[in-house]
């Protein structure tokens, strides 16, 4: 009998046993998934589901903060699909950037599950609310993790087609409309970004991003990078709803269920922003500076719509919709202002600080709603008679949308505006700060309205309810503490943009010893 033949699958297979705390890159994805599957199991019994998917979004909370921890200590950290030796295997590659957006959304998924006890009724939990929220945050989660351009796609669709089903809970006519409109854009921008993910293998042969990092530099001169960029751009500057492709967004944000308003506004448009920045800044950093001109152009004019949007709007809903554009526009001025100046970082930071922002704000509008009765500025009134407790959180929360010291909105901006002025960009710095003065009366005419008017006809005050007032607090305590104590925060948003400027440690985590 022969010899048995010892084949080295060493050239092929990490053979080196995982760590244990590589497991953490997945982990989200995995619980998100698995329970997202027990939960449409348990679609008859909502009261267990219900409880049952908040204690998740707990769990995925503690999960998330465990890998911020570790990469925080160790640096990025990579898990290997099947255990092939990348760029073969699919990879989860997670640094700080990455980290801090699955943990905050991962927060503000809870605080919106709390918030849901009471307004997603026995119905909308029976349709599938909450597996659908675990399925969008599988989603979110896996985009946020990913260290693979064609998986970022797939997590992209993930959280598409949740979102689709979320938009349409309570099959309303106007949520049907809602979400039709919402749908043709975001399948329009799937297409484009689908179709540079094809050129984008073509040209480099691999869709890893550390790979495609590292091979970029080679190629350069001959690959089409700046048209690969440019349809980048457009793709992701349409799912964040960035001018001129803006227009979907308040015309499908005020439709469903406040809730899931709150979500898409603290979560979608973010990841959004997230693949621009992860693709533009680390993989094409060089089209990225050539392009800064007519990005910074966008984002001026996304500032603008947004600002003079809120100021026209009557219904609160699609007032916050317009607030959620002119946070994109300042974002993407960071992005056009590049990592060398604290552009990135400042976008980072108000990235952050808008997921969780974005999410007060809509939770604000459902109270306002139970409160007075509708979302119309002209019909509502007399809420500060109600509960100047509710007055004074909501105030929070404005003067942060508006950028106001001393909470969370300010000091992105801060950043934001010092970088545009140490690159010579005065207008853009005007626009800046011109966009948050807009901003600032339109949150000032909504205070006088809804809050300081006399309310139109009594009424009887609505009673406090603690599913509704505990995440709304929680929220507002965040903004409140990022704004008072920024120093951590902004140091790990500098820190995550310099990671993205630098991709050296990010690659090393992919290919230990430089090997390919």
């Amino acid at each position: 009998m022969a010899a048995p033949t010892t084949v080295d699958l060493s050239a092929a297979l990490i053979t080196a046993p995982v760590p244990i705390g590589h497991w953490l890159a997945i982990l989200p994805v995995a619980h998100c998934i698995t329970l997202g599957a027990v939960l449409l199991m348990l679609r008859a019994y909502p009261r267990l589901q219900a409880w049952l998917a908040i204690s998740g979004l707990a769990v995925l909370a503690l999960i998330d903060a465990a890998l911020l921890g570790k990469v925080v200590a160790e640096g990025p950290l990579t898990m290997v699909m099947g255990r092939w030796l990348p760029p073969f295997g699919i990879a989860f590659t997670v640094d700080l950037f990455g980290a801090l957006m699955a943990f905050t959304s991962a927060l503000v998924a809870l605080a919106a599950g709390i918030y849901a006890l009471a307004d997603i009724g026995e119905s909308g939990r029976r349709y599938g609310f909450f597996p659908l929220l675990m399925l969008l945050m599988a989603g979110v989660s896996g985009a946020f993790l990913t260290g693979d351009v064609f998986n970022l796609y797939v997590w992209f669709e993930v959280l598409l087609i949740s979102s689709f089903g979320l938009i349409i809970l309570g099959s309303e006519r106007q949520q049907i409309d809602g979400a039709l409109k919402y749908a043709v854009l975001n399948l329009i921008a799937t297409t484009l970004f689908l179709i540079g993910v094809g050129i984008l293998y073509a040209v480099f042969g691999t869709l890893n991003m550390a790979d495609i990092a590292s091979k970029a530099r080679d190629l350069r001169a001959t690959a089409p990078l700046m048209t690969l960029a440019s349809l980048f751009l457009l793709a992701f500057a349409m799912k964040a709803a960035a001018f001129p492709v803006n227009f979907w967004l308040p015309a499908a944000y005020h439709t469903p269920r406040i809730v899931v308003s709150a979500l898409f506004a603290g979560l979608l448009t973010k990841v959004g922003i997230y693949a621009l920045i992860r693709v533009l800044v680390m993989l094409l950093p060089i089209e990225r500076a050539e392009l800064s001109p007519l990005i910074a152009l966008a984002a001026a004019a996304t500032i603008l719509v947004g600002a003079l949007g809120a100021l026209a709007e009557n219904d609160i809903r699609r007032l916050f919709g317009y607030v959620v554009i002119a946070g994109i526009g300042n974002m993407l001025a960071g992005v056009a202002l590049g990592g060398t100046g604290g552009g990135i970082s400042g976008a980072v930071f108000y990235a952050l600080h808008s997921m969780v922002l974005m999410t007060a704000l809509y939770l604000t509008a459902g109270e306002i709603a139970r409160r007075g009765g509708g979302f119309l500025l002209s019909a509502l009134g007399g809420l500060y008679r109600q509960s100047g407790g509710f007055t004074a959180l909501s105030l929070v929360l404005f003067l942060a949308a508006c950028g106001l010291p001393p909470f969370s909105g300010f000091w992105p901006k801060v950043i934001l505006v010092k970088a545009s002025l140490d690159l010579d960009a005065w207008w853009l710095a005007a626009v800046i700060l011109g966009g948050g003065f807009l901003t600032t009366i339109a949150f000032g005419r909504l205070f006088l309205l809804v809050y300081w008017r006399p309310a139109p006809a009594a009424g009887v005050p609505s009673p406090a309810v603690w599913r509704t007032g505990l995440p709304l607090a929680a929220l507002t305590a965040l903004v409140v503490g990022f704004g008072i104590l920024p120093e951590q925060l902004l140091a790990l948003s500098q820190s995550a943009a310099a990671g993205l400027a630098d991709p050296r440690a990010y690659l090393h985590s992919v290919f230990p010893g430089g090997a390919r």
